[in-house]
């Protein structure tokens, strides 16, 4: 997936198509406000309000402890990104911010939206130094738990849409009764297979701040002791011996460096019973000089200035399940999330 300026006239195409356009300038000043201004509006309730019925820009602002002025400038610029229309001084929602912005939707964006805007903003301005020394910030580290409770909700966000075509679309051996899901956390991925597969149970094993936040969150699944927590941490504790059918680690390898990654993998072969699948879920770095990849470079850096360890070639993950002594079976690659794939293997 790659994010274009298209041209509205014959004259701006040819502006593009003869380098005249300065595209620096838009990378430079014109996304970074962008940026800034749908995380704010998120975060300040702008979308929700409209849709509530708060469609004029005084009720906006109102409704949102906003200043009038500011507002007026906020709207134009969401209004020109598609997230509004207006007519008759009457703003309306469109279906992008219908299907994409309800705080309450659980496919919406919006808690990561909050997350963003205010515990990961910060973090660019580090980047400089990360580019300069090539150390992270390892913020699973730092997290208070208020940031941890952010955090959960925005990995629910990121993950609504991409959960329920997982339940679709994973591999499942016949008669699999026992899943674990490394990192799981929220739980979304667990429960989405548990709902299609009635003897499946799960257990998420993930950090505590983890656990702590996310419990009522898996709660409201009603799934009872079919899915559950487990507090630990997925490079110090064993898995244990031929223990489950599918072992599941969704963006967890990102964090961890390609050692972790193969201790990871080794113990998650040994806890394979026979015909289990090992699952690494995760976004994909593309080589330098094949097809251009938005998600997974912005992604892979993303990581990097975040964990100091980034994305993973599909090569690399597939190389971390043979070496553990499991065999490739299978890389299904997300319609819903472009740059992201199940990378799986089998005992």
């Amino acid at each position: 997936m790659q994010l274009k300026v298209s041209p509205d006239n014959p004259l701006e195409w040819l502006g593009l198509l003869m380098n005249m356009v300065p595209m620096p300038l838009l990378h430079a000043q014109i996304f970074p406000v962008i940026s800034k201004a749908v995380l704010e509006a998120a975060d300040a309730g702008v979308f929700d309000a409209v849709m509530q019925g708060a469609t004029t820009l005084d009720a906006i602002a109102e409704t949102c402890k906003l200043n009038p002025k500011a507002t007026t400038e906020l709207m134009g610029l969401l209004t020109a990104l598609g997230y509004f229309t207006y007519r008759n001084e009457q703003f309306a929602p469109t279906k992008m911010t219908r299907r994409w912005m309800r705080p309450d939707d659980s496919e919406s964006v919006h808690g990561m939206m909050v997350f963003n805007n205010r515990v990961v903003w910060p973090w660019l301005e580090r980047m400089g130094a990360y580019l300069r020394t090539g150390e992270g910030i390892q913020y699973h580290d730092m997290l208070t738990p208020e940031q941890w409770g952010y955090y959960q909700r925005a990995m629910m966000a990121a993950t609504g849409t991409e959960a329920k075509e997982f339940g679709r679309r994973a591999p499942v051996p016949k008669g699999a009764t026992h899943m674990l899901d490394i990192g799981g956390a929220h739980g979304q991925h667990s429960v989405a297979l548990c709902k299609r597969n009635p003897g499946l149970q799960s257990i998420i094993l993930d950090l505590p701040g983890a656990v702590e936040q996310s419990t009522p969150i898996l709660a409201q699944y009603g799934l009872g002791d079919r899915v559950r927590h487990q507090v630990g941490n997925a490079v110090t504790d064993e898995f244990g011996e031929q223990a489950y059918d599918i072992i599941l680690m969704s963006s967890l390898a990102h964090h961890l460096t390609a050692e972790q990654n193969q201790l990871v993998a080794e113990k998650a072969a040994r806890a394979l019973r026979p015909k289990g699948v090992f699952i690494i879920n995760e976004f994909i770095r593309p080589e330098i000089g094949s097809r251009p990849d938005l998600v997974g470079s912005s992604t892979d850096l993303y990581f990097g200035l975040s964990s100091t360890a980034g994305n993973w070639t599909i090569d690399e993950i597939s190389t971390w399940q043979e070496r553990a002594g499991l065999e490739p079976y299978k890389v299904v690659n997300y319609m819903s999330i472009p740059g992201r794939a199940m990378v799986v293997a089998r005992k």
